[in-house]
């Protein structure tokens, strides 16, 4: 079983490409960050109520994606809430998508292909060699919210990550996009770190779009 990070990971990239459907940023750092919290969570490794997230076994997990930050966790002089570890795990965003990656990669799931622009910048892509782990993800995600079934703990996360990345759009169409909104918003009310989440998501896409007025205003 993948971790929610390599999920994430995995529907991050074009399926015959490799290249990020999404670009790397703020809002996917974010998303990475919370796939991190959730997946410790599922461990038993942290608990997080309202306030505050708090270290219940320090032990690693043996997982290379979560352990370093497990550590980070366990080692902090305080305690933090949810929405304040996911921004401070945010910083290391790009690290964890490149553990994911690698992660993947050696698990048989992706392949690299090294390509050249212009002779001069490199750019590396995933194409899948297996796509059945990114297929399992998807049919689980459409089978929760697309049905009035009680989803599963596990795809409850998933769905949870994938709205706060605004990755729904990659796998619905717009129509059924536009059914299953209040369905996806139930859903995402069922785990707090999800909602915490989606809370600082939202407040960073508000944050972004203040920045980007600013700039103009100081322009014109």
């Amino acid at each position: 079983m993948l971790n929610f990070a390599e999920d994430i990971t995995l529907l991050l990239l074009d399926d015959e490409t490799g290249a990020m459907l999404q670009p790397k940023g703020l809002v996917v750092n974010h998303v990475l960050a919370g796939a991190v919290l959730m997946d410790l969570a599922f461990q038993s490794k942290i608990d997080a109520d309202l306030e505050l997230l708090k270290v219940i076994d320090p032990s690693p997990t043996g997982d290379a994606v979560l352990d370093p930050y497990l550590a980070q966790i366990v080692a902090a002089s305080e305690e933090l809430s949810a929405s304040e570890w996911i921004r401070v795990l945010a910083g290391f965003g790009e690290e964890i998508l490149d553990k994911s990656l690698d992660s993947l990669v050696s698990k048989g799931v992706l392949k690299v292909v090294d390509k050249k622009i212009l002779w001069v910048f490199g750019t590396r892509r995933y194409p899948m060699i297996d796509d059945r782990e990114e297929r399992e993800v998807k049919l689980r995600i459409l089978d929760a919210i697309l049905s009035d079934k009680i989803p599963e703990p596990r795809d409850v996360v998933v769905i949870c990550l994938v709205d706060a990345g605004d990755l729904f759009k990659s796998i619905l169409s717009p129509r059924e996009l536009d059914h299953a909104a209040d369905r996806i918003e139930q859903i995402c009310k069922l785990d707090l770190i999800g909602q915490a989440l989606s809370k600082t998501v939202k407040q960073l896409h508000v944050d972004i779009q203040l920045a980007a007025s600013s700039h103009l205003g100081h322009m014109m």
